[in-house]
């Protein structure tokens, strides 16, 4: 089938042209040329409008396979760049540069999410914004342009939008992975592994909001909030760790 004729299926005729400029936009965003723009468009198709139209499919996919060529080549580029330093710091820059909140900030730096395809209660629900949805895409984004291009080509994007803003990324602390921190505390006090509660979940399915708690044992260590369990398990991993004084900062 035509890529244009499927585009014009999942978007109502009056906004066909709005379908093409956004695909044209957000090339001259990521600075790269699609061969397939079909991949393109399915790496900006966030699940709400797939299942909205019931036809197309969304970009999880693509996100599971740009995670692993993102994970590769910022690794890759961290053991060339320090060379002195140890497995534990290069796993907690790495972790810094790939996680939720690391992409979905570059993304909406870059404008990336003005061109996610969102269903209209998701773009409601403010969606566009919300960190999930963003790294999300922005994961897909880098898997469809290693389908497209192969790894010289995702590598390019990678170091271009998330690498040139290392040096600032891996001295906020707020960027850590604070989940691996605890875990790797827990481990090492010989206390065991850390588990997540759910405490609350509160809002519509598109727009629902969670607060976990961290446990070690039975003792509560922190709380957390966010708009995935995800981000609410970082948010409460960042409690407890505050809690217990405990400074995660990479030594470089």
């Amino acid at each position: 089938m035509n890529l244009w004729r499927r585009i014009s299926g999942f978007f109502s005729s009056g906004n066909s042209k709005s379908s093409d400029s956004t695909l044209e936009s957000c090339q001259q965003v990521i600075g790269y040329t699609f061969n397939k723009l079909d991949l393109l468009h399915q790496s900006l198709s966030h699940r709400s409008i797939a299942r909205a139209n019931g036809s197309q499919s969304s970009n999880e996919r693509l996100e599971f396979l740009g995670d692993s060529a993102l994970g590769l080549i910022i690794a890759a580029k961290l053991f060339e760049d320090y060379p002195e330093s140890d497995e534990g710091d290069l796993t907690k820059l790495k972790a810094m540069l790939v996680n939720e909140t690391t992409l979905s900030m570059v993304a909406i730096e870059i404008g990336l999410n003005k061109h996610i395809l969102l269903s209209s209660d998701e773009e409601k629900s403010g969606g566009r914004q919300r960190p999930s949805i963003v790294s999300d895409a922005f994961e897909s984004v880098i898997g469809a342009v290693y389908l497209d291009g192969g790894i010289d080509s995702a590598r390019d994007l990678v170091l271009r939008t998330i690498y040139s803003r290392h040096a600032k990324i891996v001295t906020d602390a707020t960027l850590l992975n604070f989940k691996g921190e605890l875990l790797e505390w827990s481990q090492s006090k010989g206390r065991g592994l850390p588990t997540y509660q759910v405490v609350s979940e509160a809002g519509p399915d598109h727009d629902k909001k969670f607060r976990v708690a961290v446990y070690i044992g039975d003792e509560a260590l922190g709380q957390g909030e966010g708009f995935s369990k995800k981000e609410a398990e970082q948010h409460a991993a960042r409690d407890a760790l505050m809690k217990l004084g405990i400074d995660c900062t990479p030594e470089l």
